[in-house]
């Protein structure tokens, strides 16, 4: 049976999942870290106790030095004015980058740990969260026979998706940048609210958006390409053959798309959008809108740029967009002059002053390109009035192989799953001390240096445990920069140690069909849809899962694993579909039960540790798959 008929039986009294500002969880303190003035500057407020010198590193102001108060024993700083917009920022306590936990906005990232300041606009950015229309964000994964594992992606649903169920949608593939996963469109880029603006205002197509992960074979136990070093290769590598193989025929299965070229995009950020370019210049036949945001890609296609009759024949739109600040600007350009000098038409767009490489550039340029996807006398207007490339000044900045060194030195693996035990690693060669904090042991662990400066120990238990943990650097809390994975806690985000040859990890499933994760962050609820038998009618059980203290509505999930745990326990027969969620679940009240059919509760605050809540969790599944089926009296028309 359809997912999505699945979803609209299951949530038949819920609506359409209306997505608003991160800014409704309370606040942490009584004394908030961050706060914007009315004179368009913010200040800065971090307490440490332990540290001897602190810095605020943000993108509109750099590094700056904060002053500690003796009797509050808070470190303050304020800069700016900043204009209205999306920054990154971190605390640099002594040497060591350290996220804000305050704040429960933060930056999804392989590398870097930053938190988010949101500096409000008023309604003016294209961003800004308006009373309009909300899409809905949904997490899926699927296998992936590309990289021999399951892969994931987050995507965009309109707002009439929900409620329209026969209409059909082109569909935009966008891509973020290296290091990046596939959260950051959503969660930095903020495509949905963009989208959901330019809709309202009838600026824009209704479209699904698809936001894939650029690196996959960093999900593999066995990683084939360079021990987690950023995907840098275009071509027949693991990416571009996930995206055409296993990514788009998986989208097309299971959401109501329209499957030509003019109705598919492609698009994306730095690496993204290299390779965007790359994968849709290699298959015209299937993407007829291109779009590069602070990128470029390779010069050597065969068939494309020697045929500019051709190729200019097949693309709506070919648009390139960056930075005169940027890093790449250089290569950029050249880019532009190499299809001018080819015969192949371009829009080119150069920004100043949004500080070159940067999210806020990225947001620009896709308030530039969305209203001209899938419209095309919009994209045809664009690329008539397009402009030749800037001249050449010789004094542009080149990515050369040393400023890819520099900017993505070969990462640090931690934490290393081995026959040993799993070792967990931190380079600080100027700390003291750096102890390991982890949910399974009581007291902190000491860990010892190397001659670089990297700190390490080993642990031979809980290899197959899924627990939280942090550094402790000289008593300051630091969450592991080698590891992406973050606990989303309301206050301090520890990392999540979770082996990923573990039957209830996503990496080791192999061919099995996963459920739907989507967040509705105006209630604060998170619901899973468990995949459901093909060609029956099945009523899922409900399972309601009660954050912990501290937890947020993602808890459960990203470092819970329910749906991962729901996901292998249906594949192999041991449990029954399910709808699992954070929701109070007010909306059943007054519906009929049936019996054997009320929502199951699991209450995070009964156990200490998240093993021994995802244990409890794999138990009541079990459970669930011993149980009768339920009665049906009662509910005539049900599914309908």
């Amino acid at each position: 049976m359809n997912l999505n008929i699945i979803k609209k039986q299951t949530l038949c009294l819920l609506a359409a999942c209306g997505l608003v500002s991160l800014q409704a969880y309370a606040q942490l303190s009584a004394t908030p870290s961050v706060v914007c003035n009315a004179d368009g500057t913010v200040t800065f407020r971090y307490h440490n106790d332990h540290a001897r010198q602190v810095l605020v590193d943000v993108q509109f102001a750099g590094r700056n030095p904060m002053q500690r108060d003796s009797l509050t024993g808070l470190w303050t700083a304020t800069l700016g004015p900043a204009a209205p917009d999306m920054y990154p920022y971190c605390f640099i306590v002594d040497g060591v980058s350290v996220m804000d936990p305050e704040n429960p906005q933060y930056f999804p990232n392989e590398g870097f740990k930053s938190s988010l300041l949101e500096i409000p606009g008023g309604g003016s950015l294209p961003h800004d969260i308006c009373d309009v229309p909300h899409g809905r964000i949904e997490y899926v994964h699927y296998y992936s026979k590309a990289i021999g594992g399951t892969n994931n992606a987050v995507i965009y649903l309109p707002p009439s998706y929900q409620t329209d169920q026969q209409k059909r949608y082109p569909v935009f593939y966008l891509i973020s940048g290296t290091t990046d996963t596939e959260e950051v469109y959503y969660k930095v880029g903020r495509v949905n609210y963009i989208l959901d603006n330019l809709i309202a205002s009838r600026q824009a197509k209704e479209m699904i958006v698809v936001m894939p992960y650029g690196n996959p074979t960093k999900l593999q136990p066995a990683r084939a390409e360079g021990d987690g070093m950023p995907q840098t290769r275009f071509g027949g590598d693991p990416f571009s053959r996930d995206l055409i193989g296993d990514l788009m025929p998986f989208v097309e299965q299971n959401y109501r798309t329209q499957n030509n070229r003019d109705h598919r995009a492609i698009g994306g950020f730095s690496r993204g959008g290299n390779q965007a370019l790359y994968n849709g210049l290699t298959h015209l036949d299937r993407f007829g809108y291109l779009c590069s945001y602070s990128s470029f890609t390779s010069t050597d296609i065969p068939d494309v740029y020697d045929h500019a009759d051709e190729t200019n024949r097949q693309i709506r739109l070919f648009w390139l967009g960056v930075g005169t600040d940027d890093f790449l600007y250089g290569n950029a350009r050249d880019y532009m002059q190499f299809l001018d000098d080819k015969g192949i038409r371009s829009v080119k767009v150069l920004t100043t002053g949004r500080f070159g490489h940067t999210w806020m550039n990225a947001k620009y340029f896709l308030a530039q390109t969305l209203p001209l996807l899938f419209n095309k006398k919009a994209a045809e207007a664009a690329m008539r009035s397009a402009q030749p490339a800037p001249a050449a000044t010789g004094s542009e900045p080149q990515f050369t192989p040393g400023v890819m060194a520099r900017l993505f030195p070969r990462p640090i693996v931690s934490p290393d799953y081995g026959e040993q035990g799993v070792t967990f690693r931190f380079k600080a060669p100027e700390a003291r001390q750096v102890l390991l904090q982890c949910e399974m042991q009581p007291d902190p662990i000491a860990m010892q240096r190397d001659s670089d400066g990297v700190w390490a120990v080993t642990l031979s238990d809980y290899l197959f445990d899924t627990y939280r943990y942090c550094f402790l650097v000289d008593g300051t809390p630091v969450a592991d920069p080698c590891n992406m994975w973050l606990s989303p806690d309301r206050g301090f985000k520890y990392s999540v140690a979770d082996n990923p040859a573990s039957p209830f990890n996503f990496a080791s499933q192999g061919d099995i069909r996963h459920g739907t994760v989507s967040y509705d962050l105006q209630r604060a609820e998170a619901w899973y849809v468990s995949p459901m038998p093909r060609g029956t009618m099945t009523i899922p059980r409900m399972i309601q899962l009660v954050p912990g203290e501290g937890d947020t509505m993602e808890s459960w999930f990203k470092v819970g694993g329910a749906d991962a745990i729901a996901d292998r326990l249906l594949a192999d027969g041991k449990t029954k579909p399910c709808v699992i969620t954070t929701s109070t679940m007010e909306f059943m009240q007054g519906m009929p039960q049936m019996p054997g059919f009320e929502p199951k509760v699991l209450r995070a605050d009964d156990y200490p540790t998240w093993t021994l809540r995802r244990r409890a969790l794999i138990k009541l599944l079990l459970d669930l798959g011993r149980e009768p089926a339920p009665s049906f009296q009662g509910m005539g028309g049900f599914g309908d």
